[in-house]
C-alpha cells in the first residue's frame, strides 16, 4: 500500500481530499493530519471574533471513507530525505507522497512586542480568543485593528456595526485597500468613517506594550489590539532547506511539487504563485494537484500544460448589508457584492457538506 500524506485541512487539503475520494485506486491510502478536527472557513473567522457567527456557521467535518484517515495532532517537523513528517510526542508519519498545506501565520514585520500584546484573526482559536477579550469590554473602550487589508477591514466594519465600541484601523499607505480600483477603496473609507471608525493611514507602528500602541513612536492607548497586517508561510515551511521567493514561499514547478521532487507538493498559502494568496488559489492548486495524482495512480502521464487557475474576484463585507469588491476586473460596491458575498459561502458550505 502506498500512503499520500496530507498536511493542513484547510481549502487546499479539504479540495484535494473531495476530488481523490471518489477516485482511490485500492492500493492508495490517505492521511489528513491536521492540529483541529474539522474544517473552517477561514475567510468568516473575522465574523467569529467579532461575534456575529457562531461555530456552527464555518465548522465543517472532514470526509469519511475507509481509505482516509483522520490524525488530529501538531505537524513540528518534515524531513524530506528521510520522508517522514514528525508529530508531536515523539509520533511520526511516513509517506510516498506528500502535500504540504500548513497555511500561514502572522506576519508582525519585527516590530517588538506585537506578538506578544496583540490579539489575533489566523486561527479558529485565536479568533474565540479575541473574541472573548471583546466581550468583556464596556461600550466605548478602544479598539486598535492594526492592518486595513481584507481581514482588517471587514472585522472593523463589523465591530462598527455590532458594537459600540470605538474602533481605530491603522494602514501604512495613503489609502487602505490599496491594492483595490480607487471606487472600492473611497467608498469603503467613506462607509467607516460613516459608521465612526477612525482610519489612521500612513501609520508606522513602532512598537506593541500591554495597552499601548506606538504610532511613529507616539504611544496611544487601547483596551484591546488586534493584528491583521500581514501573514508569512507556516515556520515548518519556512524551516525547510528549499528554494523560496522573497516573501519565504516554496517555489514549485507548473506541477505544483518541488522541482526536483516530484513527490512533494505544496498547496496554498506556503506556495510561490503569481497570485495573492486565497481560497480560490489554494481550491484551484488542490483541483490541479488531483489532476496529476489521479494520473500517475492510473499509469498515465498528467497532461503537458495544466489550464491556468482562474481566479474570479474577491468579495468582502461592510457589516450584514454592504460589501465590495472586484469580480473580473469590475469594482463593485454596495448590497449587490455584500448579496454575491453571501450567495458564495452558501454555495461553499452547500458544497462542502457534500463531502462526508
Amino acid at each position: 500500500m502506498k500512503k499520500l500524506v496530507i498536511l493542513g485541512g484547510g481549502y487546499g487539503g479539504m479540495r484535494l481530499l473531495s476530488l481523490l475520494i471518489p477516485n482511490l485506486p485500492y492500493n492508495i491510502l490517505v492521511v489528513l493530519i491536521d492540529k483541529v478536527p474539522f474544517h473552517f472557513l477561514k475567510t468568516e473567522y473575522y465574523a467569529i471574533a467579532a461575534g456575529t457567527v457562531t461555530d456552527s456557521h464555518v465548522t465543517f467535518p472532514f470526509p469519511n471513507h475507509p481509505q482516509v484517515t483522520i490524525i488530529q495532532q501538531e505537524v513540528e517537523s518534515i524531513n524530506l530525505n528521510k520522508q517522514i513528517v514528525h508529530l508531536a510526542e515523539g509520533n511520526y508519519m511516513e509517506y510516498d507522497d506528500l502535500v504540504i498545506g500548513l497555511g500561514c501565520e502572522d506576519n508582525y514585520h519585527q516590530v517588538p512586542g506585537a506578538n506578544q500584546f496583540t490579539q489575533s484573526i489566523q486561527t479558529i482559536y485565536k479568533s474565540k480568543q479575541s473574541y472573548k477579550i471583546l466581550q468583556s469590554l464596556s461600550d466605548g473602550e478602544k479598539v486598535a485593528i492594526i492592518g486595513a487589508g481584507l481581514s482588517g477591514v471587514e472585522l472593523a466594519a463589523e465591530l462598527a456595526e455590532s458594537t459600540h465600541l470605538d474602533i481605530s484601523l491603522f494602514d501604512r499607505g495613503s489609502s487602505i485597500l490599496s491594492s483595490y480600483p480607487p471606487k472600492v477603496s473611497s467608498y469603503v473609507e467613506k462607509w467607516l468613517k460613516e459608521n465612526q471608525v477612525h482610519l489612521i493611514k500612513q501609520s508606522n507602528i513602532t512598537l506593541i506594550e500591554e495597552n499601548m500602541v506606538y504610532n511613529h513612536d507616539s504611544p496611544i492607548p487601547f483596551s484591546c489590539m488586534i493584528w491583521t497586517a500581514g501573514v508569512k508561510p507556516n515556520s515548518i515551511v519556512r524551516s525547510l532547506d528549499v528554494e523560496k521567493d522573497a516573501k519565504e514561499r516554496v517555489i514549485l514547478n507548473s506541477y505544483h511539487h518541488l522541482p526536483d521532487d516530484e513527490h512533494v507538493f505544496v498547496v496554498g498559502d506556503c506556495a510561490s504563485l503569481n497570485h495573492p494568496p486565497s481560497a480560490q488559489l489554494a481550491e484551484g492548486q488542490a483541483e490541479q494537484i488531483a489532476t496529476i495524482l489521479i494520473s500517475r495512480w492510473k499509469g498515465k502521464l498528467p497532461p503537458q500544460e495544466l489550464p491556468p487557475i482562474k481566479i474570479k474576484g474577491v468579495l468582502g463585507s461592510l457589516g450584514k448589508k454592504h460589501g465590495f469588491g472586484l469580480i473580473f476586473n469590475t469594482a463593485l460596491t454596495g448590497r449587490i457584492p455584500r448579496l454575491m458575498k453571501h450567495g458564495v459561502l452558501w454555495k461553499d458550505r452547500t458544497k462542502k457538506s457534500k463531502y462526508y
